[in-house]
């Protein structure tokens, strides 16, 4: 399996051995803005002291300074020889109040949100990209789908229909009496809502309030994050109609009101005709039995030609139009299709619903529903087609866009958006089959759903197909992390020589050598997580196949389909099938037990809003229910600090990004004015920047782009260690060092700074890692040689600038 390596070999890191360098900082005031990564750092911590204060902002992201140095601007003489240091935090933009444990709901559509920007680069060829932009809209619509119709599966079907049905499974459960026919068993049955369609209106509460939580969710966040204006700037060089302009500087890359409005209406319009479409699939069928009622039936067909045209709206509208970059929302004015598609399309799905529910709610003396499944449970088989044959097509496009314009180190060679949107359907398989198959376990009493034992006939087939694939996927799963872990042995053990040469002077140590060496190895698997995705990803592909033609042809779950097979499969097949239901309901309890410690545990709801500090960053531009991206927040709040502290104090800048800080700093640089970049310097470590992102989403942190922010940004530096598995080299070239500076990227830094015991350190110095960056002599160096060559630049003839002062066209905040 191919891997690529940071470094042939460890014992280079000693290139990066920190000394002193002596450097200080230039007269004037200077100012160090540090922005942490993931996990929520405090800013006591990112400060160095308890005490600060909040100097701009709200609790939800701010900028503090140490209570020392809340007045600095005015005590400028003190700050001569230092930078004034100022922390901005926002990790409650991720893990704040307790309504983030709702966020677990939407973990698979902030995946397929992923997808969208994952692409290849390509320039030039603006219809294969709306292209690829339509069917990851349309992977996210159908998730929404597939959400909604298990909930329409839980309170339509197993509940509704199956249960409250079946006289057995209806005396068993008070709660369900009312619902019953009439019968010796189900007390208080018989009664106006015993009828199917009745029961069925009332049970179609359920999915339209889940559908009105996720309105709600998105609704409450878009008017938090989406509706941040971001900086008002002149027009530059950049605002040309350019199709090789780096989009994260496009002044409505961070500002996706008008598309999360659009996109909002059209999943909110989807869920509601599901669940229309769920009511009227029973009641149809009845209807054009002999016998039933003409003018019922005739209302049936009207009721589906409105359901079907409504599902071509949304359509329509969710693959009309992606994101426009090139003008923040709200220039040009909305046009009329948003209009009428933020307002009327929720609007007429609701009406559409009441409707629906009215005309299945008509009395049908005689109709009963024991003895079978609620018509209409070949949609989970259909939805899964459709996701397949969706995640084909963006293979298929995602290998044309990376042929036309190869660009090095991209993940999966062109395949990474169709892997992670298999990867967004199978979590919604699987959340949504956790439920199903949890729900019809209990509701069947000691029968197995689908064997024909219990007192309901349990899920539809498909689920417990799809279930039954769990145990062989993670099985598969295990032997690609067994293969890792031989390898980072190995590799390990072939390292230890190369870290002992890399301290030279120092008494060899076998053990200290191995465990360093082990550290280098285990951060190099980040290189190979690609392969582990795509493997992955296409084990799920195949086995979601298998499931939709076992069921389409067999009829039976597949303990059943097997049974007259030799008796390896028939084993197998049962064996599978138990397992999977088990565990598909083991990972939906642990969903819920999860969500309930999020929500009145503010550590834990720290510690999940780590994935959502990787996840979101992204603005939802795929799907509308999506955790909604911090950085439309973030972004803009850098980009104004910087602009209004330097346009005010005419000092020079420098922001230090940690981790996904760092990704959050380039972005905001990037979205600078050149005449404040003229004062501000970039300074990442432990930096994801090409590692991680530059590999995932080529289109936007690919070379070209940060080439083009290195040629914007002169005064940028990026520090790296070889035991870090999330940072790496930004891999500039060489020469492209600058006219008046070094190059992009300063290591491997040697880690630990120390090998063994010494006078100086007679205890071990422990492996950093990913972490404390600033504790190298390295941190200090670079932050003042910036600062040195920020004010090298302004002073040079020909700068414009003289004796610190602001450039006089740089524009106002």
């Amino acid at each position: 399996m191919p891997q690529d390596e940071q470094s042939s070999r460890p014992a280079s890191v000693a290139r990066g051995a920190p000394g002193e360098s002596g450097v200080r900082p230039p007269p004037g005031l200077n100012l160090e803005l540090l922005v942490h990564g993931v996990g929520g750092t405090t800013p006591e911590e990112m400060l160095g002291d308890p005490r600060v204060e909040r100097v701009t902002g709200d609790c939800t992201a701010a900028v503090y300074r140490r209570t020392e140095d809340v007045d600095a601007e005015a005590r400028a003489h003190d700050y001569t020889d230092k930078p004034v240091p100022e922390a901005y935090s926002w990790s409650n933009l991720t893990s704040g109040n307790s309504a983030r444990a709702l966020w677990l709901i939407l973990l698979p559509f902030m995946v397929a949100n992923l997808a969208h920007w994952m692409r290849p680069a390509v320039y030039g060829r603006p219809r294969a990209v709306r292209v690829h932009g339509a069917l990851v809209r349309l992977v996210a619509l159908s998730l929404t789908v597939l959400l909604v119709a298990a909930a329409c599966e839980v309170a339509l079907d197993l509940i509704a229909w199956q249960c409250a049905g079946s006289a057995a499974c209806a005396g068993q459960r008070s709660w369900l009496g009312f619902l019953a026919p009439s019968s010796p068993n189900a007390a208080g049955g018989g009664g106006w809502w015993s009828q199917p369609g009745r029961r069925l209106a009332l049970a179609a509460v359920v999915p339209a309030a889940l559908t009105v939580l996720l309105w709600w969710l998105s609704h409450r966040t878009w008017a938090a994050y989406e509706s941040q204006p971001p900086l008002r700037r002149p027009v530059t060089s950049y605002d040309s109609e350019s199709a090789e302009r780096p989009a994260l500087c496009m002044p409505g890359f961070w500002f996706g009101k008008r598309l999360v409005a659009r996109l909002r209406a059209a999943h909110t319009a989807a869920g509601f005709l599901t669940v229309a479409a769920a009511l009227a699939a029973a009641t149809t069928r009845h209807d054009r039995k002999p016998g039933g009622s003409a003018a019922l039936d005739a209302l049936g067909w009207a009721v589906e030609v409105l359901i079907v045209t409504g599902a071509v709206w949304v359509v329509y509208v969710v693959c009309r139009r992606g994101r426009g970059e090139s003008d923040p929302d709200g220039v040009p004015a909305p046009s009329v299709l948003d209009r009428i598609t933020g307002r009327a399309m929720p609007a007429a799905s609701i009406a559409l619903l009441l409707l629906t529910a009215v005309y299945a709610a008509w009395s049908r003396p005689g109709w009963e529903s024991a003895g079978g499944e609620l018509p209409g449970d070949e949609t989970f088989g259909v939805l899964a087609v459709g996701q397949g044959v969706l995640v084909l097509a963006l293979g298929v496009l995602g290998i044309f866009l990376y042929r036309r314009r190869p660009v090095a180190r991209t993940a999966l060679k062109g395949l990474g958006a169709a892997a992670v949107a298999m990867l967004a359907c199978a979590l919604g398989g699987l959340m949504s089959g956790g439920v199903t198959q949890r729900v019809g376990d209990w509701l069947d009493g000691p029968g197995t759903p689908g064997a024909g034992n219990g007192l309901i006939p349990g899920p539809p087939i498909f689920l417990t197909w799809q279930s039954s694939a769990i145990p062989v996927l993670l099985a598969a799963v295990v032997v690609l992390l067994l293969y890792f872990v031989l390898h980072v042995s190995r590799r390990g053990r072939e390292m230890a020589d190369d870290v002992e040469r890399g301290y030279p002077g120092s008494l060899p140590d076998a053990s200290r050598s191995r465990h360093i060496a082990s550290v280098i190895a285990r951060a190099g698997v980040t290189d190979s997580t690609p392969w582990l995705v795509g493997v992955v990803a296409l084990l799920t592909l195949l086995l979601g196949g298998a499931a939709v033609l076992g069921a389409r042809f067999t009829r039976q779950v597949p303990g059943r389909a097997a049974d007259g097979l030799p008796a390896v499969i028939d084993g197998f097949a049962d064996t599978t099938q138990a397992l999977g239901s088990w565990l598909i309901g083991f990972a939906f309890v642990l969903f819920l037990a999860l969500g309930r410690r999020a929500y009145r545990d503010p550590s834990t709801r720290r510690t999940i809003g780590i994935l959502w500090d990787v996840g979101t960053f992204w603005p939802r531009a795929a799907h509308p229910f999506a955790p909604p991206c911090y950085a439309e927040r973030a972004v803009p709040d850098l980009a104004w600090r910087m602009s209004t502290w330097t346009e005010r104090t005419g000092g020079r800048l420098v922001i230090s990004g940690h981790s996904q800080g760092s990704v959050l700093a380039a972005a905001a640089v990037w979205h600078l004015d050149p005449g404040t970049r003229r004062h501000v310097a970039l300074l990442t470590y432990g930096s994801p920047l090409e590692r991680l992102y530059g590999r995932w989403f080529p289109a936007y942190f690919g070379p070209r782009q940060l080439l083009d922010l290195h040629h914007e940004v002169d005064c940028w530096r990026n520090l790296w260690r070889l035991t870090d598995p999330i940072g790496g080299p930004v891999r500039l070239p060489e020469e492209d060092g600058g006219a008046d500076g070094p190059g992009v990227d300063r290591g491997p830094l040697l880690d630990p700074l120390e090998y063994g015991r010494t006078l100086e350190h007679p205890l071990p110095a422990p492996v950093l890692g990913h972490g404390e960056y600033q504790a190298d002599p390295a941190f200090d160096e670079e932050r003042d040689l910036l600062l040195t060559r920020l004010r090298s630049a302004r002073t040079a003839p020909g700068s414009g600038e003289a004796g610190g002062q602001a450039d006089e066209g740089r524009s106002s905040a």
